[in-house]
């Protein structure tokens, strides 16, 4: 079964990128398609790339780095979780796409994205360049989360049927798109 990496792309305290991530976690899993994993950018802790070598090379000298590659080296997919802050994607997720270069490539990624009146989809619009640039293939069917302080409650998300479906979607697409992809890793 392929492996799908959930991102947490927001480190901030109190953030909503956690109950947002265990929902997309709790959908995957009742997918099927996907053995699902968590990378937590605020856990992992990248320091600012601190690689002295082109990351093309794969030449890592720090650990953080090496266990890095191995966990997106392993997965296959992945759904990026990220606010919108200032109209763009937060400075760790940029930074943890920086660290690596071909670990990424030929892999799908779906996109939920969450924020206030627009949902995040600045934050979408300005990172598909930079995956397409890693040669990630962004999944057409995506999540957003519009006004995502309504939707949780006690600390979990309360979806709509509207991202119940728009999940559902991404998931699918994201199987198609990883099947589709794997002879090219």
């Amino acid at each position: 079964m392929p492996t799908l990496t959930v991102i947490i792309a927001s480190t901030r305290p109190g953030r909503a990128g956690t109950p947002v991530a265990r929902w997309v976690v709790d959908r995957a899993e009742a997918h099927g398609g996907f053995d699902v994993r968590v990378a937590d950018l605020a856990e992992i802790n990248l320091p600012l790339l601190d690689e002295p070598n082109h990351p093309r090379l794969r030449r890592y000298e720090h650990e953080h780095t090496r266990a890095w590659s191995a966990l997106v080296d392993a997965s296959d997919a992945f759904v990026i979780v990220t606010p919108e802050y200032n109209h763009g994607y937060p400075a760790p997720l940029k930074n943890a796409l920086d660290y690596l270069h071909a670990e990424w490539a030929h892999k799908a990624v779906g996109l939920v994205s969450y924020g206030a009146v627009a949902g995040g989809v600045r934050s979408v619009q300005a990172l598909k360049p930079v995956l397409q640039y890693l040669k990630m293939i962004p999944a057409g069917e995506g999540v957003i989360i519009p006004f995502v302080a309504r939707h949780i409650v006690d600390g979990a998300l309360q979806p709509t049927p509207a991202l119940e479906q728009s999940a559902t979607a991404m998931l699918d697409e994201l199987r198609r798109l990883e099947a589709t992809l794997r002879p090219l890793r």
